[in-house]
């Protein structure tokens, strides 16, 4: 009975993630040949987005996430919630480290097709930094990394790797291309602009470009470029870990997930007649006036019973104020006219074709304002408004069309204004689910057509 149940729990599994997808037999071999011919070899890098990187205990190497297909079924995963430094408002460092790239689970391939083309069709090899390159050499690494921390400390990390890599091939002026995911777009967006430097301390964002000198070619698959409203949904709803929850109060343990929120200027919240609130989802006092995560009182009696396992309340509402703050300054960073600086603009690939969380409608029932997440939650629905074209957008599941071309609207035959990225012009769609978009055969093809194509001038180094 025990085993029937398990096999149960993998097909209900594999039905939430999607059914596979059937492709035609392309022979990317044949299609690749003539492109890889005239090609200059730089080593890639593979970024993989959020939940992407195993992550592994520092001293016994025993894997937290995803650990065993039993516990990415059944586990709360509470072990990945950070514990906070009461004094400094950061997180500590509770001995997880990245242990590799999360590329398949329970019959879904997450990354692996897209490793396996990179070295089978386009004809690179798999390395590790630290071994010794020779220029010319078709390398691919993959950047796996911390996926809870602030992505300015990834952004960190990814200057750490590429510096060993110009290492590796005793040529410090080495550009390398990119292949990012989902929220290693995010990371590679920052990264470019500002390389190692944190601006996220203040309001002033002085962008450098000191990280596109060291970049060729960048490719960004469903990256949100303008946020996810699916980020609000994990704050209040708890992250969906296969069958099991991660719990919002260690949603919000964690710096990367503020960084997520949409863009200030998106329309993220409307009420139950369809119109746009104002209200600011990086202000703390939206969250408390709400009750909505650590400061519901369900979350607080729920952390209040497991003493020793979350942080003081004060201390969690002042480090929730304090990642807020950040997480606002960060979606700006990314948003900040670059003026006169060059910036490498990155080939996006993303899918319009799956209806996508955009944004909330909040709901008056017995004077309590009630955040509803889904059409189907609303009690008291308005006639003639249509719930489901206000609260999705086209995009993939997770990120909406618009976040991806780094857009605050849906329509995009309107005019950019200033905050919008103008690098994200040239985007290319398929139809697919965020989690399967690094698999879709239309996708690696393009994708390799442009990377083993002829080299293009790049900005020059200062």
């Amino acid at each position: 009975m025990r085993a029937q149940t398990v096999t149960a729990a993998i097909l209900l599994f594999a039905l939430a993630l999607g059914g596979c997808a059937t492709y035609p037999a392309h022979d990317l071999v044949r299609l690749s040949r003539e492109r890889a011919a005239d090609r200059q070899q730089v080593p890639v890098i593979i970024i993989p987005g959020l939940l992407g990187s195993r992550l592994v205990d520092r001293e016994t190497g025993v894997e937290a996430w995803p650990g065993s297909t039993r516990k990415l079924l059944t586990s709360g995963y509470l072990e990945l919630a950070l514990q906070i430094d009461p004094d400094t408002l950061e997180p500590l460092d509770d001995g997880l480290i990245p242990g590799g790239i999360f590329d398949s689970a329970v019959g879904r391939n997450f990354y692996g097709r897209i490793l396996d083309a990179l070295q089978e069709v386009g004809g690179y090899r798999q390395a590790r930094p630290g071994q010794r390159a020779t220029r010319g050499d078709a390398l691919m690494y993959t950047f796996t990394y911390d996926w809870r921390q602030d992505m300015v400390a990834s952004a960190r990390k990814l200057d750490e790797l590429i510096e060993q890599i110009r290492r590796d091939y005793a040529d410090p002026e080495l550009r390398v291309d990119i292949i990012a995911h989902s929220m290693g777009g995010l990371i590679v967006g920052y990264y470019g602009r500002y390389g190692v430097n944190d601006v996220l301390d203040g309001n002033y964002f002085q962008i450098t470009g000191a990280g596109a000198h060291k970049l060729r070619r960048v490719v960004l698959l469903g990256t949100p470029n303008q946020g996810t409203a699916s980020a609000i949904h994990y704050f209040l709803n708890g992250y969906r870990v296969a069958l099991s929850r991660l719990p919002t109060e260690g949603v919000a343990t964690m710096p990367a997930m503020y960084q997520f929120f949409p863009h200030p200027h998106v329309n993220w919240i409307a009420d139950t007649h369809g119109v746009p609130l104002k209200l600011d989802l990086f202000d703390v006092g939206t969250w408390r006036n709400f009750g909505w995560s650590v400061f519901g009182h369900n979350v607080q009696r729920k952390m209040a019973a497991q003493p020793g396992v979350w942080p003081a309340q004060n201390v969690f509402e002042r480090y929730f104020k304090k990642r807020l703050e950040r997480a606002q300054r960060f979606v700006w960073s990314l948003s900040a006219p670059a003026g006169d600086v060059e910036l490498i603009e990155p080939l996006l690939f993303g899918s319009d074709c799956v209806p996508t969380p955009a944004r909330l409608v909040l709901e008056v029932v017995d004077r309590d304002s009630v955040a509803r997440l889904r059409p189907e939650q609303i009690q008291h629905p308005v006639p003639g408004i249509d719930y489901e074209k206000l609260m999705y957008d086209p995009g993939d599941g997770k990120v909406t069309k618009s976040s991806l071309l780094g857009r605050q609207e849906a329509d995009v035959t309107t005019q950019r204004n200033e905050y919008e990225n103008a690098e994200f012009d040239h985007p290319i769609f398929f139809c697919e689910s965020h989690d399967l978009l690094t698999g879709n055969v239309h996708l690696i093809d393009n994708l390799l057509h442009y990377l083993l194509s002829v080299d293009r001038p790049a900005p020059a180094a200062h």
